[in-house]
């Protein structure tokens, strides 16, 4: 297994029930084929660029170890759901 940080940006107006529904979902991918680190909710922040008309994101950083599978899962889930407006997941080097 690698390590990996993924960082999770989803809409602002997102209801919470609604994102901790689509993130109990990205962590039910991690944790069935790793094991998750560390997770550090940032909240609301500014973009740095405007996406879609959209200036605020709702950021989450998830730190954890997980087989290659896992990584092409995350990524196509994270492509077709609604409610995650950018994602991008990297392997740290040890």
């Amino acid at each position: 297994m690698r390590k990996y940080e993924g960082v999770f940006i989803f809409l602002p107006h997102l209801e919470e029930e609604n994102r901790v529904e689509i993130f109990d979902r990205l962590k039910s991918i991690i944790e069935g084929n790793g094991t998750i680190t560390n997770i550090d909710e940032w909240g609301s922040r500014k973009l740095a660029y405007e996406i879609d008309d959209l200036t605020e994101g709702y950021y989450i950083v998830v730190e954890f170890e997980a087989e290659t599978s896992a990584i092409e899962e995350l990524d196509r889930i994270c492509k077709i759901t609604d409610g995650v407006m950018r994602h991008m997941i990297i392997r740290v080097d040890k």
